[in-house]
């Protein structure tokens, strides 16, 4: 066992309000093989802190295959024997990525927490979380909440405007110790979705924008023509084409819709990640300082209707966003005074 990685373990778990006597479910399925040590290892830091862990292992869903990268369906669907022990716990540690699915919807609704964690451990260890990156997600979350539009400009020809108000704001800086509440470890950013027709303009993805799940970054020019909150157009060279021919394998028109907007204020996550680092699902360049968290597909972690299986996180680099005319980011630096880092 990796007890290095335990420490750390014992750290987010304290975070989270893990205390003695509080059950703590730890869910995996038998396809996974770097995560059964997280397991181990969230199993021993539980017992360290007295509290009552247990593991419920489930058979791993089968999607589509490798040539699609599916949300919505998990190792939990049709599995209600295990959907009941998940609920009687007070969090669960989710090793599977139940994310965008009525069944993580489901064991919220219960009151029990959840907490995500599929990144390597390295990663988890060098962004463990700490209260300060909580408080200043939670400050922008005050603004993002009570904004009507959200603009996304960048010079190449971006103008991008959000109808707000319809959806909550999601919050994420990497542990949860309120029930009901979900949250991602390695995180450090914040979301909410428009109205499903409140989404007009062009979208550009410059070179050196991530486009996950392909984990690469644009080489060439993507241009996205939006109107109403779909996608109508994918226009320009090879990372168009590859964009186009990916989004029309699931042949769902909803894959099209414009899903969640925000922006990231991890600095410890860096935007070279992916370059690095191809494994887990890429959860350090979803966050890292500055960027603008642009989506397509799915809602449903919002409210929403839409669980297209067809989900794209674009986190952009260098790019603007305003809040009713107010400027939050300005080409990817944060100039909000109370969400930098202090220190």
């Amino acid at each position: 066992m990796n007890y290095d990685f335990v420490n750390v373990c014992r750290e987010e778990l304290k975070l989270c309000g893990v205390h003695e006597g509080e059950a703590v479910a730890i869910l995996s399925s038998d396809a996974e093989g770097e995560l059964l040590g997280h397991a181990a290892a969230f199993m021993q830091a539980a017992k360290e802190l007295g509290a009552l862990p247990y593991h419920v292992r489930v058979p791993a869903a089968r999607g589509k295959g490798a040539a699609t990268w599916e949300v919505g369906t998990t190792p939990l669907t049709g599995h209600p024997a295990a959907m009941a022990a998940l609920k009687e716990a007070a969090i669960v540690i989710d090793l599977v990525f139940m994310l965008f699915s009525k069944e993580q919807l489901e064991i919220q609704a219960s009151g029990t927490r959840i907490l995500l964690a599929v990144e390597p451990t390295d990663v988890l260890s060098r962004l463990l979380p700490d209260r300060q990156l909580r408080e200043r997600v939670e400050f922008a979350y005050d603004l993002l909440a009570a904004a009507q539009n959200l603009r996304v400009e960048h010079e190449n020809g971006t103008n991008l405007v959000y109808r707000l108000g319809k959806y909550p704001t999601i919050t994420e800086y990497g542990y949860t110790d309120e029930p009901g509440r979900w949250d991602h470890w390695p995180s450090g950013f914040l979301f909410t979705g428009a109205y499903e027709d409140g989404v007009d303009g062009t979208m550009i993805l410059h070179p050196g924008t991530i486009i996950y799940p392909f984990k690469s970054y644009v080489r060439t020019p993507i241009r996205l023509q939006i109107e109403a909150g779909k996608i109508v157009d994918i226009s320009g060279e090879l990372d168009a084409e590859l964009m186009r021919d990916y989004m029309e394998q699931f042949n769902d028109p909803d894959g099209y819709a414009i899903s969640h907007i925000g922006w990231g204020l991890n600095e410890k996550a860096r935007w070279s990640a992916p370059m690095m680092d191809t494994r887990g699902i890429g959860q350090e360049g979803r966050s890292f300082y500055g960027n603008v968290l642009f989506a397509t597909g799915p809602n449903q972690e919002l409210g929403g209707s839409n669980a297209s299986p067809c989900h794209i996180d674009i986190p952009l680099h260098g790019y603007s966003l305003y809040l009713d005319d107010r400027q939050i980011v300005s080409r990817g630096d944060i100039v909000v005074p109370e969400m930098k880092p202090r220190g």
